[in-house]
């Protein structure tokens, strides 16, 4: 396994390059009602670095673009989303094209994904 130190370090890398579609969904779910919903971005969790992590409800996003759709890419996070799961996380998935093409339907899938349906109440 590969150690703390070298995890957090890959972590802030990536942090520090964000793709485009990263840097849309992190500006929208800063805009989510507070209660529950810190989210952090490149989080490492195990031996894995996520995109999104919300540790309040233990959900993770995940953003994926075209090379996902390559079967060793497609293998691998299989494995990994099982790993997480096993761990007890629920790990959600968008494709870029669902950020860039309908962010509110997104936004809305998180928010049941954090709150148990759209019209739930958030308290403050």
């Amino acid at each position: 396994m590969v150690s703390t130190a070298i995890r957090r370090a890959v972590a802030k890398r990536l942090r520090a390059n964000t793709t485009p579609h990263e840097r849309i969904l992190w500006r929208a779910l800063k805009e989510l009602p507070v209660d529950g919903t810190h989210f952090r971005r490149q989080a490492p969790i195990g031996p894995y670095i996520v995109d999104f992590f919300c540790p309040a409800k233990r959900l993770i996003i995940e953003i994926d673009g075209g090379h996902h759709n390559d079967d060793e890419t497609a293998k691998h996070d299989q494995e990994r989303q099982l790993w997480l799961e096993k761990e007890g996380y629920r790990v959600i998935r968008f494709w870029n094209s669902e950020i860039t093409g309908d962010l509110m339907a997104v936004l809305e899938r998180v928010y049941v994904e954090l709150y148990g349906s759209r019209d739930a109440e958030v308290r403050r």
